[in-house]
């Protein structure tokens, strides 16, 4: 009996197949790294004095998608996907947008990467939740991590964030 290897993942076969060709697999875990990038991000100061944060959720989603390059591969449902960078350091100049965004959310926000053909920024909350910051505006891309890489894989349109 043949059995169905994405099975047993948690995306969707389309986006387990994406990340695993951009060399993630179930249980990767490089620490080293995520530390790497939280010492980085810790030392920064902006010209106007903003510090990033660095908070449990950011160093584990930089602990198991940190480094990956995760191509666009498919057509998306809504919108074009954007393929993607993973890196926080795409976000090293952003403290105090950043800041900004956390003190509209009422949280923390650090860079998780980017989109690269947009250069549009990638940040995670306090909460694990994912946003994506471009020249059109701040947008939710879900309440995990997971959930957003569904979304900018498989090309689901974000939700816009707008002010109360």
């Amino acid at each position: 009996m043949q059995t169905d290897r994405t099975s047993t993942t948690r995306f969707s076969a389309p986006v387990d197949a994406a990340l695993r060709s951009a060399g993630w697999q179930p249980g990767r875990w490089d620490i080293k790294q995520a530390e790497f990038w939280a010492d980085a991000l810790r030392g920064h100061e902006s010209p106007a004095g903003h510090h990033h944060a660095v908070f449990p959720a950011a160093v584990e989603a930089w602990a198991e998608f940190g480094g990956l390059h995760i191509p666009a591969t498919a057509p998306g449902r809504q919108i074009a996907p954007s393929p993607l960078h993973l890196d926080p350091l795409h976000g090293l100049h952003m403290a105090r947008t950043l800041s900004d965004l956390g003190r509209a959310l009422d949280t923390e926000v650090a860079p998780l990467g980017e989109e690269s053909d947009t250069r549009a920024l990638l940040a995670v909350d306090t909460e694990g939740r994912v946003y994506t910051l471009d020249h059109t505006g701040d947008w939710y891309l879900g309440p995990t991590i997971d959930e957003a890489l569904t979304a900018l894989v498989a090309g689901l349109e974000p939700t816009r964030l707008t002010a109360p």
